[in-house]
Order: structure tokens, then C-alpha cells, then sequence
């Protein structure tokens, strides 16, 4: 039976690259982004490779959706995965997500890793904390 390992640090935003998706000044509206970030912690990766979907729904408040491709280690073990990302965003300035590994997209001496976690990011921050508990299905 695995066993449940949690761990945290945090990332900072290396590049953050937005574009419009169809008209910019609506309500609602849609853009993506292109992102890299470092982590550091218990996952360190640097540069990760990152896409959102992100729909406004007001000014600075909204929704948001993408994956984030990872190279690095957790707790020591290295190799590549995948997170699937969900959040909000509001006019406070508060980014608030959830992320799951993708099942299946763990590779190297991370194969079978599987896990959840989540951040709360606040504008103007340079680092933003996060939290990951996980565990390895092994094969």
C-alpha cells in the first residue's frame, strides 16, 4: 500500500507571457499564457514549461486552466512530469490553484508518481509557497 508523503516549498515566476484569445476588450474574454517557472523545495525544477487558459469574468477576476511540464526531482527522485492546474483569481490581488499530477506522465525514477497539492500566489510577491502531498505507484 503507498504511503502518502507530503512536502513543500515554493517557485517564482521566471517568465509570464500573455495574448488574447479573440476580442480584448470584452467581458467575459479569454487569453493564454505561456509560463516558466522555478521551483525549489520539495520539487525543484527549473523552468518548467507551463500553458494556461485563463477566462476573465471582470476586471482582474477570474478563472483559469493548463498543464505544467516539470524536469527536476521530488524528495531526491529525478525525472519528468506532468501537473494539470486549476484556479480563480480576484480583484484582491489572490491567485488561488489546485494542481494534480497527470496519472501517467511521470517518467525516469518518478514513474508511478502520483499526488495533489495547491498555492495561494498574491500580487507583487516575487516567491509563491506551495504544498504537494504524493506517492508512487509501483509497478
Amino acid at each position: 500500500m503507498p504511503t502518502t508523503t507530503p512536502t513543500s516549498g515554493s517557485f517564482t515566476y521566471a517568465n509570464w507571457e500573455e495574448h488574447p484569445i479573440g476580442p480584448a476588450d470584452t467581458t467575459p474574454r479569454l487569453a493564454r499564457a505561456t509560463v516558466a517557472n522555478t521551483f525549489s523545495g520539495g520539487i525543484e525544477a527549473a523552468e518548467t514549461a507551463c500553458e494556461y487558459t485563463i477566462t476573465y469574468t471582470g476586471e482582474h477576476v477570474g478563472t483559469f486552466a493548463g498543464m505544467e511540464l516539470l524536469s527536476g526531482t521530488v524528495d531526491g527522485r529525478k525525472g519528468t512530469f506532468v501537473l494539470e492546474e486549476r484556479g480563480t483569481f480576484d480583484a484582491t490581488g489572490a491567485t488561488h490553484c489546485r494542481f494534480e499530477v497527470v496519472p501517467g506522465s511521470a517518467t525516469g525514477e518518478l514513474t508511478g508518481l502520483s499526488g495533489s497539492g495547491s498555492f495561494t500566489a498574491r500580487q507583487g510577491e516575487p516567491s509563491v509557497g506551495y504544498v504537494f502531498t504524493y506517492d508512487y505507484e509501483l509497478a
